[in-house]
């Protein structure tokens, strides 16, 4: 008969194999109890959070001993609950803010403060902290195709360099920040572009178009309340449509050749210019010399006619014909032509001198001029007129007899 078969002899007890004896603890040899065991560890935990353990002679079957187990398995139970809650409460009370970094802390979801870098307490289960980068240059990059003012399409390629200047209005103000960028940009570019035309686009304005969206998405994101700041804006790219490259590219180059004519017509001018400069100088000197030189003359001939004023005033009648003499000696002096009156008659002759100089001039043909032969045909014509008048007076003389 098996050992625990009912109705079985009581010694066949004594062979059970764990040696219990139907209820009586056996040798040590078995496997330990498992409730026992548990009670002796929440006795230890309950003497060394300074409760009363259960002592070894006490009875485990009585309803006190079962009572008293009990309360004190409990109590070490809550023990090591509110030491690990306190060990978290503490853990989660501090936290630490890096130099790069700013924390803005709710507190029952409303704004309390922003945190600098270093070692910061919050209050657990009601501060809601949120760690921001505020040192960190980010980039956004947006490309699209717009119109210019003159109705022309154009490809633009644009990078945004940014960073968060306040922290705050970065975390609370938008939802999303980089999206309100994003369209801030597109706004501000299309804004821009739609102002300006294709030319400017293309070559020369396109550093003062970077420029200009810049200032203008910065306003925009200062409006919006985002925190953003705008570190720079550079334009990458800017192209006109595929299908229409090759007219552009022409376009290119014609705007090449007109800088270099304007750098060879500037070439130019740096050189005329002075040049003009310096005879328009010299022409003005020219003519304040002439004006001086007229002045004196003038003032020389008022100083000159008041001292003959005063002579003409003694003398008036030999003044006034020597006056006249003087005068007719001048403008006689000029001319080319001699008259030559007869006392005999009243008849004057005439001596064209001007032809019969060319014609004296006429004959020399090929001889060098001089002063010797200059003055050979002057006395030569001196005496045909000697010789001419001669006859005439003889002529003059037979008539009168």
């Amino acid at each position: 008969m098996a050992w625990n078969e009912p109705g079985g002899n009581r010694n066949d007890k004594d062979n059970d194999p764990w040696g219990t004896g139907g209820g009586r603890r056996g040798n040590d040899q078995g496997p330990p109890d498992l409730d026992e065991a548990l009670k002796k560890g929440l006795d230890k935990l309950s003497k060394m959070l300074g409760g009363k353990g259960k002592k070894s002679g006490d009875s485990g079957n009585n309803e006190g001993g079962k009572s008293s187990g009990g309360g004190g398995g409990f109590g070490a139970i809550l023990a090591l609950a509110a030491i690990l809650v306190l060990g978290y409460v503490i853990f989660q009370s501090f936290y630490t803010v890096n130099e790069q970094e700013r924390s803005v802390v709710l507190r029952f979801g409303e704004y309390a403060k922003t945190e600098s870098p270093g070692l910061r307490f919050k209050v657990p289960l009601i501060d809601d902290v949120t760690m921001v980068r505020v040192t960190s240059v980010r980039t956004a990059k947006s490309s699209g195709q717009m119109l210019t003012q003159d109705e022309n399409l154009v490809t633009i390629d644009l990078q945004v360099q940014y960073r968060v200047g306040d922290a705050r209005a970065y975390v609370l103000n938008v939802r999303d920040s980089n999206q309100a960028l994003a369209f801030a940009t597109d706004s501000a570019l299309r804004h821009e572009v739609g102002s300006s035309s294709l030319d400017d686009v293309l070559t020369e304005g396109r550093a003062e178009l970077a420029v200009r969206v810049e200032q203008r998405l910065q306003g925009f994101l200062k409006e919006y309340g985002t925190g953003l700041e705008i570190v720079r804006v550079n334009v990458e790219s800017t192209q006109p449509p595929a299908a229409v490259q090759d007219a552009f590219r022409e376009v290119q180059r014609a705007r090449e050749d007109e800088q270099r004519v304007k750098e060879e017509a500037e070439t130019y001018r740096n050189k005329v210019v002075p040049e003009a400069r310096g005879q328009a100088q010299r022409m003005i000197e020219e003519a304040s010399a002439y004006k001086q030189e007229v002045v004196e003359r003038a003032r020389g001939e008022t100083a000159r006619f008041l001292e003959l004023l005063a002579v003409y005033q003694t003398a008036p009648v030999v003044t006034r014909e020597r006056m006249y003499l003087q005068t007719l000696e001048t403008v006689l002096s000029n001319s080319s032509k001699i008259l030559v009156d007869t006392e005999s008659s009243g008849n004057m002759m005439y001596l064209p001198l001007d032809r019969l100089t060319q014609g004296s001039s006429s004959r020399g043909g090929n001889q060098s001029s001089g002063s010797g032969g200059s003055q050979a045909d002057i006395e030569d014509l001196t005496d045909q007129v000697v010789q001419k008048l001669r006859t005439r007076q003889d002529t003059n003389a037979r008539r009168s007899r």
